[in-house]
């Protein structure tokens, strides 16, 4: 079976790292290595930034790009099962990229698939290349991945851009603030993940005056399509605004990222702040979605 990435997990600390370092490298440099492959971008659920930088990504290394953005216009839409189109694709594709709305789904399709599968997010459940991304954005911005304060906003509940930073930075001796309504507050199984590896975590309801020890700070939008009652969604969809005023005083190294897409989370006045970094955060993503695909298609690793 082709090494994937699935989870997080399946990297090591040591090849998370190797990741980092390697974005780094083809942010500085790089050359069409995979001249004559194929990358099959696959996105049952709708994206922007994740699928198109992956395709920048395979297009800057020399690959070809072929896939698909709704399914609609798929045989899936004939009732074709996701076993048979992941069946069909590996004939094709070197290295399958797939958004899927299910949990599960990618670790299923990595089980059965002829080549390397990335999960460019399954549900709420993971969502790793971000998490490499991120993790180059934090090593770009704080000169260091270790000993840094860590506080996380918005939904933490569906928001699997959180949960798998936060199971990678657990390598690095973190510390995290969860800022969350009730509703969506994060998870026990992740509190109980980081309280076995002796790891602190605080939580709290309110956003002023809980984010001026912070490192990152981590915004997130509130996910209208997690939600199967909107009067829940609506209820708490605006629950926290990030303004310029909230930064006054904030750590000078802060840097405020964010998965994207936003909505009302982040006023349009932060955008000018030095310490907003969401921007050059998505930039980020074509360098360390560069430095994965490099790394599962190398065959001299």
């Amino acid at each position: 079976m082709p090494k994937s990435l699935v989870s997080i997990h399946d990297f090591s600390k040591d090849e998370l790292l190797y990741i980092v370092k390697q974005a780094a490298a083809f942010e500085k440099d790089h050359r069409p290595v995979f001249k004559g492959k194929v990358v099959a971008t696959i996105f049952f659920e709708p994206s922007t930034r994740t699928r198109l930088s992956f395709e920048t990504a395979a297009n800057r290394l020399g690959a070809r790009v072929v896939g698909f953005s709704d399914a609609d216009n798929t045989s899936v839409s004939k009732g074709e099962t996701l076993k048979d189109t992941i069946m069909m694709i590996s004939n094709y594709a070197d290295l399958i990229v797939m958004r899927h709305p299910k949990e599960g789904s990618a670790r299923y399709a990595a089980e059965i698939s002829r080549v390397p599968i990335i999960n460019a997010g399954d549900g709420a459940n993971q969502h790793p290349s971000q998490t490499l991304l991120d993790m180059y954005s934090i090593q770009k911005t704080q000169g260091r991945l270790d000993n840094l304060t860590i506080t996380m906003v918005g939904d933490l509940k569906y928001g699997r851009t959180v949960h798998s930073l936060l199971q990678a930075m657990s390598h690095f001796n973190t510390r995290f603030k969860f800022i969350a309504p009730p509703e969506l507050r994060m998870p026990e199984e992740y509190k109980h993940y980081l309280s076995e590896r002796g790891l602190s975590f605080t939580e709290h309801t309110e956003l002023a005056e809980n984010i001026n020890d912070a490192d990152i700070l981590y915004m997130t939008r509130v996910q209208r399509e997690r939600f199967s009652d909107p009067i829940e969604y609506e209820k708490v969809k605006n629950v926290y605004v990030l303004k310029n005023s909230l930064l006054k005083d904030t750590k000078p190294n802060m840097k405020i990222l964010h998965p994207l897409p936003r909505v009302n989370e982040i006023s349009a006045d932060v955008d000018d702040n030095p310490k907003a970094y969401y921007f050059e955060q998505a930039r980020n993503g074509v360098f360390a979605r560069m430095a994965i695909i490099h790394y599962l298609l190398d065959t001299n690793r």
